[in-house]
């Protein structure tokens, strides 16, 4: 549990605190409910009830799920004796009854349910960022929410990495993150962010690209307007087809050229294939001979080969490599999230693939692993001249985020991404 931090400045504390602890809300999460002590456990915390006020919301009580066809349990918050590292200790219901189920009032909102990995929108800037964590003061017996927490560190924290810190949390004050009420957080994905945030580039396209379908036209294209041509790539590929040709049909023709050397042959295929001709015609002008080339072949499912469709976006690194020399060299490359879902490892002559390791196997790791120690072997590999369907076949059969093009000599040329391929089938279908 986080304790008190004397260097972290928190802004405008209500009048009168000044002996305090923060707790992120993920480290609360799922902790044992015992009356008394730790032997008389009643449940387990499935999220903590707030009650939004002025400044701060404050806590009114913990929610417990028990499944198995069990009601839900309420406890209010003055039954709470105590936050320890183990567990949540409470006092007996009153008057020896149990506790009564969880009934929603006005005015709450719960942790877990209504903030935790939701979208926050600047509809001033049409920036967004995405809630992580949450960070709580406790103090005096009151316990607040202070802030939201939006860094990687707050995404490690969700999943139980906790003691990876790679970088400093990034927290924002509640002032400036309530919905615009209770019910826009109960009813939608997305609160309201009040002031211009920086990292808009750091929310996955696949959640830019959700929010794009929420939006209304001016909304849409204002919001699209402020991605970079990268990032608007990235954004155009993940969005459904209904919303790709909205924003394709706002487009000048320079910004639309600029976003299309970012995108892979197969996501301007994808892309492509769900426009109207006249229009197609029009948007293949702005290609360059090779993609207008390979996008023309795709389409007439003529040569649509793996060689074709593949990325050049990978990562690779020696069998020698140590996992601490690993993470550093991925944290000083520019290279998109999605192009580091894997690591390849290969031989001396930096072609010949040897082995895989999933992102997430090194973190964990020791640092003084050799990748050679810990890659899986052999490689579920395309060939280049492998087609759509057999490619389609691969991702359905391992569902693997990423597959790596070899030639005849196990040298890796590409990789091909699952949402290349897979996306492409299902809007084949859907049309």
């Amino acid at each position: 549990m986080t304790e008190i931090n004397q260097k972290l400045k928190i802004p405008d504390l209500p009048h009168g605190i000044v002996s305090y602890r923060f707790i992120y809300f993920s480290e609360l999460l799922k902790k044992p409910v015992c009356i008394g002590k730790i032997g008389n456990r009643i449940g387990r915390l499935t999220d903590l009830v707030f009650a939004v006020a002025e400044p701060y919301p404050e806590a009114v009580g913990i929610y417990m799920e028990h499944g198995w066809g069990k009601p839900t349990t309420f406890i209010p918050w003055n039954r709470v004796l105590r936050i320890e590292d183990d567990a949540f200790f409470v006092q007996p219901a009153e008057e020896g009854n149990e506790y009564p189920p969880f009934v929603d009032q006005p005015g709450w909102i719960l942790m877990d349910k209504h903030l935790m990995g939701r979208t926050i929108v600047d509809m001033d800037d049409r920036r967004v960022e995405v809630v992580n964590d949450v960070h709580l003061l406790e103090a005096k017996g009151r316990f607040l929410l202070i802030h939201v927490d939006i860094s990687f560190n707050g995404f490690l924290r969700r999943w139980g990495l906790g003691k990876l810190n790679w970088m400093k949390d990034d927290l924002i004050s509640w002032k400036y993150v309530q919905p615009l009420s209770v019910e826009d957080a109960v009813s939608t994905d997305k609160v309201s962010l009040s002031v211009t945030r920086r990292q808009i580039h750091e929310l996955p396209s696949e959640d830019l690209a959700d929010m794009l379908e929420e939006l209304g036209k001016e909304e849409k294209d204002a919001l699209f307007s402020a991605l970079d041509s990268e990032k608007a790539a990235e954004t155009l590929a993940e969005a459904e087809p209904r919303t790709q040709r909205q924003i394709i049909a706002a487009l000048r023709k320079e910004r639309a050229r600029n976003i299309f050397t970012e995108m892979t042959i197969p996501q301007l295929a994808g892309l492509f294939s769900i426009l109207p001709h006249d229009h197609v015609s029009e948007l293949m002008a702005l290609l360059s001979k090779d993609q207008g080339d390979r996008v023309r072949a795709i389409l007439s499912e003529r040569e649509a080969t793996a060689k074709g469709m593949m990325s050049s976006d990978f990562l690779t690194m020696a069998m020698e490599t140590t996992v601490s020399e690993a993470l550093a060299k991925i944290r000083q490359s520019s290279m998109e999230p999605e192009s580091i879902s894997y690591i390849y490892v290969v031989g001396e002559n930096r072609q010949a693939l040897l082995g895989v390791i999933d992102l997430r196997e090194l973190i964990l790791a020791s640092d003084d692993v050799k990748l050679g120690d810990i890659m899986l072997e052999p490689v579920v590999t395309a060939e280049e001249d492998d087609v759509q369907d057999d490619l389609s076949e691969l991702f359905a059969k391992y569902h693997y985020r990423m597959i790596p093009v070899v030639d005849s000599q196990d040298n890796i040329l590409g990789v091909i991404r699952y949402n290349d391929i897979m996306k492409g089938v299902e809007t084949r279908i859907k049309i």
